[in-house]
C-alpha cells in the first residue's frame, strides 16, 4: 500500500533498504543556502540524497519578461522530472522527505511530486528528530543510483499566479490563507522580504499549528475542524507563506484532514510584494 501523506520512523525502517523507496534529505535554512548540504553530510539517514530547496526544488531564473519570481519560483515540470529521474525515481516508486523543521520543507518536495502527478510520496512523521529518537543510525556514504525513469503525468495538485490573486481581490470567490508566523502576517517584523504585510482579504493559518507539541501532526479529524473553521471549500482556497515553502505544510495538513483541492500561489509573499502596484494590507 503506498504513502501519500505521511511515513512514520517504524514503517520507514522496514523499507529503508528496499530499493523501491527513494529517500530525500529536504534540509535548508531560508538564511543559509549552505546550510542543507552542510547538514546533509554531517549525517543522513542511510541510502537518502539531498534535495537542495535553493536548487532542486526551485529555479531562481526570473519570468519570461524579467520579472522577479519569489524567493523560490518553480522549475518547470520538465526540469523536475529530469531531477526526479537523477534521484532515481521511476513510475512506481515510493518517495519519501524528511527534513529536520517539522515537515515544512519536505513538504514542498512532497507537493512538487504531486504537481507533476506522483501520488507515492510521503514526509516522515516527526522528522529527523523522530528518527534519532527511535534509534535510527545515520550516514555520511552518499551512493549513485541509477537514473530512473519518471514521466509526467497529470497533476494532483493545482496552481495559481499572480494574477489569479489578484483577480480574486475583486472576485473573493478563494479564500487566501497565508502560512508565515502572525507577526509576518500582521506587518510587525519582516526580515526576509522587503515589504511587510499581507495580501488583502487573507486569513493567517501559521504551518506549526497544524503540529503537536511534539512536532507531530495533529489528528485528521483536528485538522478538519481547524481548516474548517477558515475556508468554505478547499477547492475556493489558496495557500500562500513567505516564498511558496511552508505553504505545503497547509497543503499536507488539509490532505490529512481529507480536504484535498486547494491551489498554491508558488510566488507568495516574495513575489506579491515586488510589485508595487499590488495592494498590501497590515494587522489582524
Amino acid at each position: 500500500m503506498p504513502y501519500t501523506t505521511l511515513i512514520t520512523v517504524a514503517e520507514l525502517k522496514q523499507h529503508v533498504n528496499n530499493p523501491a523507496f527513494v529517500i530525500l534529505d529536504c534540509r535548508a535554512e531560508l538564511t543559509d543556502s549552505r546550510a542543507g548540504a552542510q547538514a546533509f553530510a554531517a549525517g543522513h539517514i542511510p541510502g537518502a540524497q539531498h534535495a537542495d530547496a535553493d536548487t532542486a526544488l526551485s529555479d531562481k531564473s526570473p519570468g519570461a519578461n524579467g520579472e522577479f519570481r519569489g524567493r523560490h519560483p518553480l522549475p518547470t515540470p520538465a526540469a523536475f522530472i529530469d531531477t526526479l529521474r537523477n534521484w532515481g525515481v521511476y513510475p512506481n516508486s515510493q518517495v519519501v522527505a524528511y527534513d529536520a523543521h517539522a515537515g515544512m520543507f519536505a513538504a514542498r518536495l512532497w507537493w512538487m511530486l504531486r504537481w507533476v502527478g506522483h501520488a507515492n510520496v510521503a514526509v516522515l512523521e516527526g522528522s529527523l528528530a523522530a528518527w534519532l529518537a527511535a534509534g535510527g543510525e545515520l550516514s555520511t556514504e552518499t551512493a549513485p543510483r541509477p537514473r530512473g525513469s519518471i514521466t509526467l503525468q497529470p497533476s494532483l495538485a493545482p496552481l495559481v499566479g499572480a494574477a489569479d490573486v489578484l483577480a480574486n481581490l475583486a472576485t473573493k470567490k478563494h479564500t487566501v490563507l497565508d502560512a508565515r508566523a502572525a507577526d509576518r502576517f500582521r506587518g510587525e517584523n519582516e526580515t526576509i522580504d522587503p515589504v511587510a504585510g499581507h495580501i488583502p482579504g487573507a486569513k493567517n493559518r501559521c504551518f506549526k499549528d497544524n503540529l503537536l507539541d511534539d512536532g507531530t501532526f495533529k489528528s485528521a479529524q483536528a485538522l478538519r475542524e481547524e481548516f474548517g473553521a477558515l475556508i468554505t471549500h478547499p477547492e475556493s482556497t489558496i495557500l500562500q507563506c513567505g516564498s511558496g515553502i511552508s505553504a505545503c505544510h497547509n497543503a499536507l495538513a488539509m490532505e490529512i484532514a481529507g480536504l484535498s483541492g486547494a491551489s498554491l500561489y508558488p510566488g507568495s509573499w516574495s513575489e506579491w510584494s515586488s510589485d508595487k502596484s499590488r495592494p498590501v494590507a497590515t494587522g489582524s
